[in-house]
Protein backbone atom coordinates (compact mmCIF):
# COMPACT_ATOMS: atom_id res chain seq x y z
CA UNK A 1 0.00 0.00 0.00
CA UNK A 2 1.40 3.39 -1.01
CA UNK A 3 0.44 5.16 2.21
CA UNK A 4 1.76 8.57 1.22
CA UNK A 5 -0.09 8.57 -2.09
CA UNK A 6 -3.34 7.36 -0.52
CA UNK A 7 -3.13 9.87 2.32
CA UNK A 8 -2.52 12.72 -0.13
CA UNK A 9 -5.55 11.63 -2.17
CA UNK A 10 -7.75 11.32 0.92
CA UNK A 11 -6.68 14.73 2.25
CA UNK A 12 -7.38 16.35 -1.12
CA UNK A 13 -10.84 14.77 -1.48
CA UNK A 14 -11.76 15.45 2.16
CA UNK A 15 -11.10 19.14 1.61
CA UNK A 16 -13.17 19.00 -1.59
CA UNK A 17 -16.27 17.35 -0.06
CA UNK A 18 -16.20 18.53 3.58
CA UNK A 19 -17.76 21.85 2.60
CA UNK A 20 -21.11 23.58 3.23
CA UNK A 21 -22.22 22.97 -0.37
CA UNK A 22 -22.22 19.25 0.48
CA UNK A 23 -25.12 19.80 2.89
CA UNK A 24 -28.23 20.47 0.71
CA UNK A 25 -28.19 17.14 -1.14
CA UNK A 26 -27.33 15.08 1.95
CA UNK A 27 -29.54 13.81 4.81
CA UNK A 28 -27.50 15.98 7.18
CA UNK A 29 -29.44 18.91 5.68
CA UNK A 30 -32.44 18.06 7.90
CA UNK A 31 -30.77 18.65 11.30
CA UNK A 32 -29.10 21.75 9.81
CA UNK A 33 -32.55 23.35 9.74
CA UNK A 34 -32.62 23.44 13.54
CA UNK A 35 -30.72 25.39 16.18
CA UNK A 36 -31.93 23.80 19.42
CA UNK A 37 -29.55 21.08 20.54
CA UNK A 38 -32.27 18.47 21.17
CA UNK A 39 -33.94 19.20 17.82
CA UNK A 40 -30.62 18.65 16.02
CA UNK A 41 -29.98 15.40 17.92
CA UNK A 42 -33.44 13.97 17.37
CA UNK A 43 -33.94 15.04 13.75
CA UNK A 44 -30.44 13.80 12.95
CA UNK A 45 -31.09 10.43 14.55
CA UNK A 46 -34.43 9.96 12.79
CA UNK A 47 -33.19 10.91 9.35
CA UNK A 48 -30.04 8.79 9.79
CA UNK A 49 -32.35 5.87 10.61
CA UNK A 50 -34.10 6.15 7.24
CA UNK A 51 -30.90 6.93 5.29
CA UNK A 52 -30.95 4.13 2.77
CA UNK A 53 -32.06 4.30 -0.84
CA UNK A 54 -31.89 7.35 -3.10
CA UNK A 55 -30.48 10.39 -1.32
CA UNK A 56 -33.09 12.71 -2.83
CA UNK A 57 -35.86 10.49 -1.46
CA UNK A 58 -34.20 10.28 1.96
CA UNK A 59 -33.96 14.07 2.19
CA UNK A 60 -37.54 14.54 0.97
CA UNK A 61 -38.92 12.02 3.46
CA UNK A 62 -36.75 13.40 6.25
CA UNK A 63 -38.34 16.82 5.82
CA UNK A 64 -41.77 15.19 5.54
CA UNK A 65 -41.22 13.47 8.87
CA UNK A 66 -40.23 16.79 10.44
CA UNK A 67 -43.42 18.36 9.07
CA UNK A 68 -45.42 15.59 10.76
CA UNK A 69 -43.64 16.65 13.97
CA UNK A 70 -44.53 20.34 13.48
CA UNK A 71 -40.86 21.05 12.80
CA UNK A 72 -40.21 20.84 16.55
CA UNK A 73 -39.06 17.25 17.06
CA UNK A 74 -38.06 17.49 20.73
CA UNK A 75 -41.31 19.16 21.73
CA UNK A 76 -43.24 16.63 19.64
CA UNK A 77 -41.52 13.64 21.22
CA UNK A 78 -42.08 14.91 24.74
CA UNK A 79 -45.63 16.26 24.37
CA UNK A 80 -47.40 14.72 21.36
CA UNK A 81 -51.06 13.90 21.92
CA UNK A 82 -53.10 11.14 20.31
CA UNK A 83 -54.04 13.27 17.30
CA UNK A 84 -50.37 14.15 16.70
CA UNK A 85 -49.33 10.51 16.93
CA UNK A 86 -52.15 9.49 14.60
CA UNK A 87 -50.73 11.87 12.01
CA UNK A 88 -47.22 10.42 12.09
CA UNK A 89 -48.67 6.90 11.90
CA UNK A 90 -49.07 7.52 8.15
CA UNK A 91 -45.31 8.00 7.61
CA UNK A 92 -43.54 5.46 5.36
CA UNK A 93 -40.00 5.27 4.02
CA UNK A 94 -39.26 1.93 2.38
CA UNK A 95 -39.63 -0.64 5.19
CA UNK A 96 -39.75 2.00 7.95
CA UNK A 97 -43.44 2.67 8.58
CA UNK A 98 -45.82 4.36 10.99
CA UNK A 99 -45.60 1.57 13.56
CA UNK A 100 -41.82 1.97 13.63
CA UNK A 101 -42.14 5.77 13.86
CA UNK A 102 -44.44 5.53 16.90
CA UNK A 103 -42.01 3.15 18.62
CA UNK A 104 -39.07 5.45 17.87
CA UNK A 105 -40.94 8.42 19.35
CA UNK A 106 -41.78 6.51 22.53
CA UNK A 107 -38.23 5.21 22.90
CA UNK A 108 -36.68 8.64 22.33
CA UNK A 109 -39.07 10.10 24.91
CA UNK A 110 -37.91 7.50 27.42
CA UNK A 111 -34.26 8.25 26.62
CA UNK A 112 -34.72 11.96 27.34
CA UNK A 113 -36.92 11.40 30.39
CA UNK A 114 -35.02 8.54 32.01
CA UNK A 115 -31.48 8.43 30.62
CA UNK A 116 -30.36 12.03 30.22
CA UNK A 117 -30.65 12.17 26.43
CA UNK A 118 -29.00 10.57 23.43
CA UNK A 119 -25.45 11.66 24.17
CA UNK A 120 -25.57 10.23 27.67
CA UNK A 121 -26.83 6.85 26.42
CA UNK A 122 -24.00 6.51 23.91
CA UNK A 123 -21.49 7.72 26.51
CA UNK A 124 -22.73 5.22 29.10
CA UNK A 125 -21.83 2.35 26.78
CA UNK A 126 -18.15 3.30 26.59
CA UNK A 127 -15.64 1.56 28.82
CA UNK A 128 -12.14 2.66 29.72
CA UNK A 129 -9.79 1.21 27.16
CA UNK A 130 -12.32 1.09 24.30
CA UNK A 131 -10.70 2.11 21.04
CA UNK A 132 -13.97 2.61 19.16
CA UNK A 133 -17.73 2.98 19.63
CA UNK A 134 -18.58 -0.74 19.33
CA UNK A 135 -19.76 -1.10 22.95
CA UNK A 136 -21.39 2.32 22.83
CA UNK A 137 -23.64 1.28 19.93
CA UNK A 138 -24.50 -2.05 21.57
CA UNK A 139 -25.46 -0.28 24.81
CA UNK A 140 -27.54 2.27 22.92
CA UNK A 141 -29.40 -0.51 21.11
CA UNK A 142 -30.14 -2.27 24.42
CA UNK A 143 -31.58 0.91 25.97
CA UNK A 144 -33.51 1.84 22.83
CA UNK A 145 -35.18 -1.57 22.64
CA UNK A 146 -36.33 -1.46 26.28
CA UNK A 147 -39.44 0.38 25.11
CA UNK A 148 -42.20 -2.10 24.11
CA UNK A 149 -42.15 -2.69 20.37
CA UNK A 150 -42.95 -5.16 17.62
CA UNK A 151 -40.06 -7.43 16.69
CA UNK A 152 -40.17 -6.03 13.14
CA UNK A 153 -38.92 -2.67 14.41
CA UNK A 154 -35.65 -4.10 15.76
CA UNK A 155 -34.13 -4.25 12.29
CA UNK A 156 -34.00 -0.47 12.20
CA UNK A 157 -31.45 -0.37 15.05
CA UNK A 158 -28.24 -1.99 13.84
CA UNK A 159 -26.41 -4.56 15.96
CA UNK A 160 -22.64 -4.68 15.42
CA UNK A 161 -22.53 -7.70 17.76
CA UNK A 162 -24.33 -9.58 14.97
CA UNK A 163 -21.84 -8.33 12.40
CA UNK A 164 -23.76 -5.28 11.11
CA UNK A 165 -21.68 -2.37 9.83
CA UNK A 166 -24.08 -0.06 11.73
CA UNK A 167 -23.48 2.39 8.89
CA UNK A 168 -26.33 4.74 9.75
CA UNK A 169 -25.50 4.91 13.46
CA UNK A 170 -21.82 5.51 12.70
CA UNK A 171 -22.85 8.26 10.29
CA UNK A 172 -25.06 9.81 12.97
CA UNK A 173 -22.25 9.67 15.51
CA UNK A 174 -19.96 11.39 13.00
CA UNK A 175 -22.51 14.19 12.66
CA UNK A 176 -22.85 14.67 16.41
CA UNK A 177 -19.21 14.21 17.52
CA UNK A 178 -16.80 15.38 14.79
CA UNK A 179 -15.53 18.92 15.22
CA UNK A 180 -13.98 21.20 12.62
CA UNK A 181 -14.58 24.64 11.15
CA UNK A 182 -16.14 23.49 7.87
CA UNK A 183 -19.76 23.64 8.99
CA UNK A 184 -20.95 20.18 7.93
CA UNK A 185 -20.69 18.01 11.05
CA UNK A 186 -22.12 19.52 14.24
CA UNK A 187 -19.61 18.58 16.95
CA UNK A 188 -22.35 18.88 19.58
CA UNK A 189 -21.18 16.06 21.83
CA UNK A 190 -18.02 16.85 23.76
CA UNK A 191 -18.03 13.79 26.02
CA UNK A 192 -17.04 11.30 23.28
CA UNK A 193 -13.74 11.66 21.44
CA UNK A 194 -13.77 11.81 17.61
CA UNK A 195 -10.82 9.40 17.83
CA UNK A 196 -13.28 6.64 18.82
CA UNK A 197 -15.53 7.08 15.79
CA UNK A 198 -15.84 4.35 13.16
CA UNK A 199 -16.12 5.02 9.45
CA UNK A 200 -19.66 4.60 8.08
CA UNK A 201 -19.31 1.70 5.67
CA UNK A 202 -21.70 1.28 2.76
CA UNK A 203 -21.31 -0.10 -0.76
CA UNK A 204 -19.77 3.13 -2.12
CA UNK A 205 -17.27 3.57 0.70
CA UNK A 206 -16.40 -0.13 0.64
CA UNK A 207 -15.72 -0.10 -3.10
CA UNK A 208 -13.40 2.91 -2.90
CA UNK A 209 -11.66 1.57 0.21
CA UNK A 210 -10.89 -1.73 -1.55
CA UNK A 211 -9.69 -0.03 -4.74
CA UNK A 212 -7.28 2.11 -2.72
CA UNK A 213 -6.08 -0.83 -0.63
CA UNK A 214 -7.53 0.52 2.61
CA UNK A 215 -9.81 -2.50 3.00
CA UNK A 216 -8.93 -6.08 2.17
CA UNK A 217 -11.90 -7.85 3.76
CA UNK A 218 -14.35 -8.83 1.04
CA UNK A 219 -17.68 -8.53 2.89
CA UNK A 220 -19.10 -5.39 4.43
CA UNK A 221 -19.48 -6.22 8.12
CA UNK A 222 -18.26 -4.92 11.48
CA UNK A 223 -14.83 -6.51 11.03
CA UNK A 224 -14.51 -4.56 7.78
CA UNK A 225 -15.50 -1.36 9.61
CA UNK A 226 -12.73 -1.93 12.15
CA UNK A 227 -10.15 -2.78 9.48
CA UNK A 228 -10.95 0.33 7.44
CA UNK A 229 -11.07 2.62 10.48
CA UNK A 230 -7.80 1.22 11.80
CA UNK A 231 -6.11 2.07 8.49
CA UNK A 232 -7.61 5.57 8.48
CA UNK A 233 -6.21 6.12 11.97
CA UNK A 234 -2.72 5.78 10.51
CA UNK A 235 -3.39 9.02 8.64
CA UNK A 236 -5.15 10.87 11.48
CA UNK A 237 -5.48 9.07 14.82
CA UNK A 238 -7.49 11.91 16.37
CA UNK A 239 -10.06 12.30 13.58
CA UNK A 240 -10.01 9.21 11.35
CA UNK A 241 -13.60 9.53 10.18
CA UNK A 242 -13.04 12.87 8.45
CA UNK A 243 -11.95 10.68 5.52
CA UNK A 244 -15.51 9.43 5.19
CA UNK A 245 -16.10 12.58 3.12
CA UNK A 246 -13.37 11.52 0.69
CA UNK A 247 -14.38 7.86 0.41
CA UNK A 248 -18.09 8.62 0.10
CA UNK A 249 -17.53 11.52 -2.29
CA UNK A 250 -15.29 9.52 -4.60
CA UNK A 251 -17.78 6.66 -4.60
CA UNK A 252 -20.99 8.63 -5.09
CA UNK A 253 -19.93 11.68 -7.11
CA UNK A 254 -16.90 10.35 -9.00
CA UNK A 255 -18.13 6.74 -9.37
CA UNK A 256 -14.68 5.38 -8.53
Amino acid sequence: MNFEGIQALLEEKTILYNQPDFIPSDPISIPHHFTRREDIEISGFLVATIAWGQRTTIVKNGFRMMNFMDNAPYDFIMNAGLADLKRIETFVHRTFNGVDALFFIESLKSIYQNHGGLEQVFLAGLSKGDNNVYHSIIHFRKIFLETPHLSRSQKHIADPASGSTAKRINMYLRWMIRKDNNGVDFGLWNSISPALLCCPLDVHVGNVARKTGLLLRKQNDWKAVEELTSNLRMFDKNDPVKYDFALFGMGVFEKI
